[in-house]
């Protein structure tokens, strides 16, 4: 783990509408993470867990506050600039795998490798062999409707990490998966961030694979009450 934060966040504040009729999702959010965590975001559905990820995403705006990853502060960047951070620093896996149709599973998983100007026969084997760490090899050339959901969310995972980015960022990345597929999709996700120093932050409601991460963070209402070291 590096000593250096890698996002910090300072008085974040995030509502949707306004006037009185505004919805306060994130309140007064402040927060550093250091290059390399695994940190877990638990806390009741609607109490603003994957608001926060968007925000660390770079999907969404904020209010009020500060948000700055990898010394960035991404209030100043343009659309253009965030979505060049995004492929270069986050990957993210949702709980819909999110994965393209018209593409195979090798072809998704070197999308973000090709968007980064890699010569394709590179990003195919770097692509595939990230995709042998799932025992996907022999999916490879399926497209998504002929997958199963553990499998295509495996591809979802294999596309987030095969740039090696400094976050990850899932949301509910096992909700749709069995106990066995959940785990070993996790312990994957986790050993692929030790080895690279990677930031791994995980919006979950499964205890068990909270307890799996270094450090786990609860958020009711949009206020972070509980930020403590596993």
């Amino acid at each position: 783990m590096s000593e250096e934060n890698i996002v910090e966040i300072e008085n974040l504040e995030k509502s949707y509408g306004h006037g009185i009729n505004a919805l306060k999702v994130l309140k007064n959010i402040s927060l550093s993470i250091k290059g390399g965590e695994t940190i877990s975001i638990v806390g009741p559905s609607g109490a603003g867990k994957s608001t926060l990820l968007n925000m660390m995403g770079c999907l969404d705006e904020f209010q009020t506050g500060k948000l700055s990853i990898l010394g960035n502060n991404i209030s100043y960047l343009t659309v253009e600039e965030l979505s060049g951070f995004r492929n270069l620093h986050i990957g993210f896996i949702f709980q819909a795998h999110n994965l393209m149709p018209e593409f195979t599973a090798l072809e998704n998983v070197m999308i973000p490798l090709l968007i980064r100007r890699r010569k394709k026969k590179e990003a195919r084997q770097i692509a595939l062999t990230t995709i042998e760490k799932f025992n996907l090899l022999d999916r490879q050339n399926h497209k998504p409707n002929e997958l199963s959901g553990g499998e295509c969310q495996r591809i979802a995972v294999a596309r987030a990490i095969v740039g090696n980015p400094d976050i990850i960022l899932a949301d509910e990345p096992t909700g749709n998966l069995d106990s066995h597929n959940s785990k070993q999709l996790i312990d994957i996700l986790l050993k692929t961030g030790k080895k690279n120093n990677t930031t791994i932050i995980i919006v979950t409601h499964d205890m068990e694979i909270a307890g799996m991460s270094e450090r786990k963070i609860t958020i009711v209402d949009g206020n972070i009450i509980n930020d403590v070291p596993l």
